[in-house]
């Protein structure tokens, strides 16, 4: 390998790792022929809901190129978020531990901007884009192909040393790298993941229905919860970590170490019946740079009730 193509790389992973990123890794930016009759088949089987932005671009989701030409390389990074605690009344309404703390978006495009920053800096005129779960980006197939770890029977990407409790996100550039490889699968003949999933959205092993998954009617869903899936929320409000605590992988899983993934203390310490009389300012308060407000204090309200109704 190029002398000069291995510097730039390690140049790129030593100032991720810098920036707070657990794992970073390469691949090359090219057409993802594996995943295009997979991913066709998945939407035909309307397994999206209503997310109807999957549908949309379904050609740029499978080449990078398409989002940035002339690209080269994409460059995937792991952010942890697995908390040190979690909230303190075990019959409260849950969350989704990825949602405790500052919304990742903004966390981490400022770092992913930084980053950017740095290799324009420090190698030339580089072209790209910063991508965190915004755009028409497979990020746990572009993770899976960087080595970073294998997508799992949940469809979630593990790693082998720290489970899958990370956000993904993504750097498209126009800079040949070096390249690293895909690991292994590890998942074996274990299927905790899909015996544990209350609503029974894993319908095979690496097939996730998104349309009957609890963060799917939790979050997705603007309209009201159907009946049929009355009593199997297992208590949660918001998202859903089933498939990910009963994991194995997840033992490894360390505390992160990002200050704005630190908990609202009022939060955690909330109980069920402060959550059912939850009102529009506290809900301000407590989730004023959360990922909670996506599903606005309506929607949140109307998740409580219907698990509580249960």
């Amino acid at each position: 390998m190029n002398p000069i193509i291995t510097q730039r790389t390690q140049l790129i992973k030593s100032a991720a790792k810098r920036l707070g990123f657990e794992y970073c890794g390469v691949s090359k930016a090219e057409f993802l022929a594996e995943e295009a009759p997979r991913l066709e088949k998945w939407l035909n089987n309307n397994m999206h809901g209503q997310m109807s932005y999957m549908q949309n671009h379904f050609d740029k989701r499978l080449d990078p190129r398409l989002l940035v030409p002339g690209a080269k390389s994409i460059v995937s990074l792991l952010l942890n978020y697995y908390p040190t605690e979690t909230q303190t009344d075990s019959e409260a309404p849950k969350i989704s531990k990825y949602a405790y703390g500052k919304d990742y978006h903004f966390v981490i495009k400022e770092k992913l901007n930084e980053l950017l920053e740095y290799i324009r800096e420090n190698i030339g005129d580089v072209d790209g884009r910063v991508f965190v779960d915004s755009a028409p980006v497979m990020d746990k197939v572009w993770a899976k192909k960087s080595g970073l770890g294998w997508i799992g029977k949940n469809s979630n990407l593990i790693n082998k040393s720290s489970g899958s409790f990370f956000f993904i996100a993504e750097l498209i550039i126009d800079l040949e790298l070096e390249y690293d490889g895909a690991i292994k699968d590890y998942c074996g003949s274990c299927t905790r993941c899909i015996d544990a999933c209350p609503t029974d959205a894993i319908i095979a092993p690496y097939v996730v229905d998104g349309s009957k998954c609890i963060s799917y009617f939790t979050i997705e869903l603007k309209e009201n919860i159907p009946n049929d899936v009355k009593g199997r929320f297992d208590n949660w409000m918001f998202g859903c970590d089933v498939c990910q605590d009963v994991c194995p992988w997840n033992r490894f899983s360390k505390p992160h170490k990002e200050p704005h993934f630190q908990p609202d203390k009022e939060l955690l310490d909330m109980t069920a019946s402060d959550w059912q009389e939850l009102t529009e300012d506290t809900f301000k308060r407590v989730f004023k740079d959360s990922a909670v407000k996506r599903t606005k204090f309506s929607g949140l309200k109307r998740n409580i009730d219907f698990i509580r109704n249960a």
